[in-house]
């Protein structure tokens, strides 16, 4: 099933960190940051190549002393992504990094001193095709704008990143992304909305300092979704006190519920009921952990019962309707003869997924299931 949702992208400019396109329609990129010490280099590279691995597109790592950028150097150069160096004030790290390959800078122009040093920076970049993500947050405004607001709200966030663009554009420089986080959900919103409608470049979108895994992927999902529906975003990261491969799951299921962006398996599972034929949560629980390596994009609907089962598994790729001892298992939306046995219900659930999954990748086409 592929409901395509009304969804009309914001146009914008296209960019390019490392190979991965940003804006202008280009998949929205879904992005982490590593939480090691950078100096510490077998760390950091095991952190960035597991959160690739988890199918992030672009890893961001924080770079705040010339012994990280030097440490950023061989960590560049055994990534499989491409890396976003997080800078503050100082320029020289900036054109440090710029010289050892990096994909993007984040640095805000108006931090980093004087004009001479800003046009430092900016012309390595351009030097180098590498783009800049101006990153405002709602937590350290300008001491000028806190007091002409009295307190953050989008308006504020919005002037703070104007003064940054307005650097740029004055040094004809165009490639770059705008971000302009809070923690609160409606100021967040308010602000890309505000952005939305002052600039063509692409938008980085985050609620920051969302939370724990749980209410951080709550909090993300209410307000990255309220944008990504109006067609705000080209590119995010779902800010969590967990570990950063959480993120990157988070971020992918926020834009597979909203059909923009697949990846992995979409399960449509009941919450369980006295009907339930067999352990429904239990049963979702270890596919989901078996399962998690495959990347095709499928829908899986696993119902506990007959009432709402053969509904879900007539719209899946593959469905099971809960019976007793034997439930009804379908494909590509039609019911199979075949059974599967309630006992042995995750070994061979997963089976099935599997070979499926194999003749779809090699096919190199997934079925449209009754649209």
């Amino acid at each position: 099933m592929n409901h395509t949702p009304p969804i009309q992208r914001r146009k914008s400019r296209r960019i390019y960190v490392g190979n991965v396109p940003i804006g202008d329609g280009a998949p929205i990129a879904v992005q982490s940051m590593t939480n090691t010490l950078t100096t510490d280099i077998d760390a950091t590279v095991a952190q960035v190549n597991a959160i690739a691995q988890a199918g992030a597109d672009i890893v961001r790592v924080s770079v705040p002393t010339m012994d990280a950028a030097e440490a950023f150097k061989h960590i560049k150069a055994q990534s499989a992504v491409p890396l976003v160096a997080d800078i503050h004030f100082d320029y020289r790290i900036a054109l440090k990094v710029a010289e050892y390959g990096v994909d993007c800078l984040r640095i805000n122009p108006g931090n980093i001193g004087n004009e001479d040093r800003i046009r430092a920076v900016v012309d390595a970049a351009r030097e180098r095709n590498i783009p800049i993500r101006i990153g405002v947050n709602a937590g350290s405004l300008e001491k000028d704008i806190q007091e002409k607001y009295g307190e953050p709200n989008g308006a504020a966030l919005v002037e703070s990143a104007m003064r940054h663009v307005d650097i740029l554009d004055r040094l004809n420089f165009p490639d770059f992304k705008v971000s302009v986080k809070a923690s609160d959900v409606f100021l967040a919103v308010e602000a890309y909305r505000l952005l939305a409608s002052r600039i063509d470049q692409p938008l980085h979108l985050g609620i920051t300092e969302a939370g724990g895994a749980r209410s951080g992927a709550v909090k993300s999902a209410i307000g990255l979704g309220m944008l990504l529906a109006e067609g705000i975003g080209d590119t995010l990261r779902v800010s969590l006190a967990a570990d950063p491969v959480e993120e990157v799951k988070v971020g992918f299921d926020i834009l597979k519920s909203l059909r923009i962006r697949s990846r992995g398996i979409n399960f449509i599972a009941c919450p369980s009921c006295s009907r339930q034929e067999f352990d429904v949560i239990s049963t979702v629980n270890a596919l989901e952990q078996r399962l998690e390596d495959i990347t095709t994009p499928i829908d899986f609907s696993i119902i506990g019962c007959v009432v709402n089962g053969p509904g879900e598994a007539h719209v899946s790729h593959i469905g099971l309707a809960g019976a007793k001892t034997r439930s009804g298992f379908y494909l590509d939306g039609e019911r199979q003869k075949e059974r599967i046995d309630n006992a042995q219900i995750v070994d061979q659930l997963e089976a099935k997924v599997r070979a499926y999954v194999a003749r779809i990748d090699k096919d190199k086409q997934i079925p449209v299931i009754n649209e």
